[in-house]
């Protein structure tokens, strides 16, 4: 099949992008492990000893971060309904965490034990319909914003990825009237095409 125009430009791009050739320098499986090192860089929320959930997982590189800056220490819960190839210090289960069976699982893992932090990278498969895409990965913001409220120790702290979009601002409400500090951030390892944005959240509120 001959490659497009666009396909060649991603490979161009790919190829000579910064981040990428530092994964591969350092042992990362992806670009992404810099999102979460940069997260923590500007609000140092990974520490020795905590319970972690890193929802959307594959192909591991936050697990990755995780396992390497804190996991002797730490237990450390990973889930993706794609295969993750095993990674120290993470247990791994394979499902799609929208259905309740998978849900269930985790929650046996944690043993009713809160968390301290809960990382969610979960995106729908992107077909190109721009409505459809971010409708999709608001309610997956959703289900882990839900997530973290049952599971966070009050003082946890809670990062999930979206798409600058159709209800980006009611979901950033969502967090807002659950935490008590919340702020959204591009990371400089974000692509600047991309309208991906993390929001970062800490502080329960009280119910």
């Amino acid at each position: 099949m001959k490659r497009t125009k666009t396909s060649k430009n991603w490979m161009h791009e790919h190829v000579d992008d910064f981040y990428v050739n530092e994964a591969q320098r350092l042992g990362y499986r992806s670009r992404a492990a810099f999102k979460l090192l940069q997260a923590n860089e500007k609000y140092k929320f990974l520490k020795q000893g905590s319970r972690i959930v890193d929802l959307g997982s594959a192909p591991g590189s936050w697990s990755e971060v995780l396992s390497k800056l804190i996991g002797e220490r730490s237990r450390i819960i990973a889930v993706d309904i794609l295969a993750m190839q095993n990674i120290k210090n993470v247990e791994f289960i394979q499902g799609d965490f929208r259905e309740e069976a998978v849900l269930l699982k985790l929650e046996r893992k944690l043993e009713n034990e809160q968390l301290d932090l809960v990382i969610s990278d979960m995106a729908p498969n992107i077909s190109g319909i721009k409505v459809k895409d971010q409708l999709e990965i608001i309610y997956l913001n959703e289900l882990a914003l839900d997530f973290s409220l049952k599971w966070l120790k009050p003082n946890g702290h809670f990062l999930v990825k979206s798409f600058v979009g159709t209800d980006f601002e009611k979901f950033l409400g969502q967090v807002k009237r659950s935490y008590k500090k919340v702020t959204t951030f591009k990371p400089k390892a974000s692509r600047d095409r991309s309208s991906e944005i993390f929001i970062y959240a800490r502080d329960l509120l009280a119910n």
